[in-house]
């Protein structure tokens, strides 16, 4: 039966108990966000005792449903002061799963100094001192870990920047081959682990496992059928495994819509140099992997290995986001280099979107110029060393515009956006503005149909039809977060509304309910109700819904567009009371 494990930290204790009444039939992002919204105070420090770090798996995690193995992480954030869920993948969802635990609840604080790594498997749970992993990048630290405890685990960890408690600290959790690259980003939750003194997870599978299955028949027809429809997609079958989602960088500055030196154009002259297509010939040229799963159940596989001209790892593939990032809106086109920031970003444990963003704002605050890649990589540096700058820079977007006195600052929320210019794709700058997250593509991305024209063609250069765009998709991103599915499987459920039906057909086959599709957008609505009340207690409000006043004075090249959708507007998006 699936179980919750409560840790608390400050008395180092562990604690398994029965999911309680008030959360089952959630799961990931809808389970983290009930739970902080039930037992976090919202006026709360977000790096003090009284936080709560949750950890969970998907509704289907652990089963073999493809691309089920997500795994979210909420808390209240250093960085927005609101609620957050991030979403990573990687091997801790599916290994948590096969040992039927649904959540795990970081409690309190440790005593100031002590680090804990916390030991998960088939026979419990306990918390055991770390301190021989205090000061270590994650890279090292899942290399100490793997020592100790195998390579058949899985690990979630921080690094130095989570450590320090920076608010643009990220948590690492392991893929198929033990590294640490696949990040919960966003949000500054890696802070918030640090705060408790938990320096890393051990999640060993030994003896777990899978779920066990309401009608075992009816799952495994419909988990076939779903993974049909993934693999025969245009986008998840043929252009994310061949050229990852770098492949977004092209395709972005084609549409005008891909920021450039800190949003200041929409197209980068030279796209083409850090592009998917030419991330995947290098890869080729240099004997690296360029398709590549980041957890077993994975069958989309847009991830790849990246290596030097000797043919030796650097990192995974750099996401379009992070390629974004370092690349164009910080005027670099070396994708070499970006390449060892990103691995300097996984071993530190930094959000590569928050920090690429604080880098384009430093460099227009006078910091580097811009285009100073090697200037970018040793400035980055600096936060691992914690100096002084490296802290300032640790601290995400915000902060470094207000120390740097620049007065074009993207961030809503404090968080800062991501790699589309919300004045040339309206939907996602909708969703920016309104999601409860701060500035996040992924809490409803718009993008699938004003660029890519999956689930409809709507115009992303005009309002029109922008609001209802996305508050739809948000309400549908809230439902596949609670899932635990890839936010890639949103591209044929959009074009396929018969692999939606897979989906609640499974899901009833696991639990033995009786959803139908029609049932699905409740479940979107319940959990951003959720989160949006945790916000207004916290004492968010409609005023923070809103853009940087740049967007809408500063016409964006090559368009001349302006973000012209109105506050009254975004203030009906998410108004479900009407």
């Amino acid at each position: 039966m699936a179980k919750l494990l409560r840790v608390n930290m400050s008395e180092i204790i562990t604690k398994f108990e029965p999911v309680p009444e008030q959360y089952l039939g959630l799961g990931g992002r809808g389970l983290t966000s009930a739970i902080v919204s039930n037992e976090v105070d919202p006026t709360c420090h977000p790096i003090g005792p009284m936080n709560k770090l949750a950890i969970a798996t998907g509704l289907l995690g652990g089963t073999n449903c493809a691309n089920s193995g997500r795994l979210s992480i909420g808390a209240k954030s250093p960085l927005t002061g609101g609620i957050k869920e991030s979403n990573s993948g990687g091997q801790p969802g599916i290994h948590l799963g096969r040992l039927d635990i649904m959540a795990i609840v970081v409690e309190g604080v440790a005593e100031a100094g002590k680090y804990y790594k916390l030991v998960i498997n088939a026979q419990g749970a306990e918390l055991v001192p770390a301190d021989e992993l205090k000061g270590l990048g994650n890279y090292d630290t899942v290399e100490k870990l793997k020592a100790a405890h195998g390579d058949k685990c899985s690990f979630i960890s921080i690094g130095q920047a989570g450590e320090a408690m920076l608010t643009a600290a990220s948590i690492a959790c392991t893929d198929t081959g033990l590294r640490p690259t696949r990040h919960a980003g966003r949000g500054g939750l890696g802070a918030v682990m640090g705060s408790k003194g938990l320096k890393a997870v051990v999640i060993d599978p030994a003896g777990g496992h899978a779920p066990e299955l309401a009608d075992p028949e009816a799952f495994k027809a419909a988990a076939k059928s779903f993974a049909k429809f993934l693999t025969s997609h245009p986008v998840t079958g043929e252009g994310l495994p061949t050229y990852g989602t770098d492949i977004l960088i092209n395709i972005l500055n084609e549409a005008g819509g891909l920021p450039t030196r800190n949003f200041s154009e929409g197209r980068f002259a030279d796209a083409e140099k850090v592009g998917g297509e030419h991330m995947n010939e290098v890869t080729t040229k240099r004997g690296g992997v360029c398709t590549h799963g980041c957890m077993t159940s994975c069958v989309i596989r847009c991830s790849g290995l990246y290596v030097d001209e000797k043919g030796d790892y650097v990192t995974k593939w750099p996401e379009y986001e992070t390629v974004w990032a370092w690349g164009p809106n910080c005027g670099v086109s070396d994708l070499d280099l970006i390449a060892q920031i990103d691995r300097m970003c996984d071993d530190f444990g930094l959000d590569t979107i928050e920090m690429g963003t604080a880098m384009a704002v430093a460099m227009e605050g006078g910091l580097l110029e811009f285009g100073d890649g090697p200037g970018a990589l040793e400035a980055l540096s600096q936060v691992g060393k914690l100096t002084p700058l490296g802290r300032i820079l640790g601290c995400g977007t915000k902060a470094v515009g207000q120390m740097f006195g620049v007065k074009r600052v993207p961030v809503v929320k404090g968080q800062s956006m991501p790699a589309y210019d919300p004045r040339a794709v309206k939907g996602v700058g909708v969703t920016y503005a309104t999601t409860p997250m701060g500035a996040d593509h992924t809490a409803g991305y718009a993008v699938a149909t004003n660029i890519l024209k999956v689930g409809g063609d709507l115009d992303p250069l005009k309002p029109h039809g922008q609001i209802e765009l996305s508050r739809n998709l948000q309400i549908a991103t809230a439902a596949i977060d609670t899932v635990g599915l890839c936010l890639f499987v949103a591209f044929p459920v959009l074009d396929n509304p018969e692999s939606l039906g897979d989906v609640v057909t499974m899901l009833n086959a696991r639990f033995g309910w009786q959803l139908t599709v029609d049932d699905v957008p409740a479940v979107g609505q319940k959990v951003l109700e959720m989160e949006l009340d945790f916000n207004r207690r916290a004492g968010f409000n409609k005023s923070m819904d809103r853009l940087p006043d740049f967007f809408k004075r500063e016409p964006l090249r090559p368009h001349s567009e302006v973000f012209d959708i109105s506050d009254e507007e975004l203030d009906r998006t998410l108004d479900f009371s009407s």
